[in-house]
């Protein structure tokens, strides 16, 4: 119970604060310097990658393509990402692999807010 709502108060302060770093993104990144925004355009991947893919919140959702390249949804996202940069799934996941491991090794994913350790 203590973790639902915890999750809940936690979104109900970050999710307009979300709506303003979206827009803040996409006008800083179409009128501004892109090096500002890179960070914020990755923690969204993540954030989709986690809520709509039910991948890991600490991948992108290219990498986490690469891993299930047998699913259909893997297979377009590797398909469109290619026309961008060639193996561009791949290689984010030959990045991120590494890490992908060591936080399952390490469980670190596992639940904290209202646990007994």
């Amino acid at each position: 119970m203590k973790e639902k709502l915890a999750g809940t108060l936690l979104m109900c302060a970050i999710v307009p604060l979300a709506v303003i770093s979206y827009l803040f993104i996409v006008i800083v990144g179409t009128f501004g310097n892109v090096a500002r925004v890179r960070q914020g355009v990755r923690a969204l991947d993540h954030f989709v990658n986690a809520t709509l893919f039910n991948g890991y919140a600490w991948e992108s959702l290219s990498s986490h393509a690469w891993r299930e390249k047998d699913k259909k949804w893997a297979k377009i996202v590797i398909k469109l990402t290619d026309k961008f940069q060639k193996d561009h799934c791949k290689r984010a996941n030959k990045r991120e692999q590494p890490i992908v491991d060591l936080v399952l090794k390490k469980k670190l994913h596992q639940q904290t807010v209202g646990k007994q350790l």
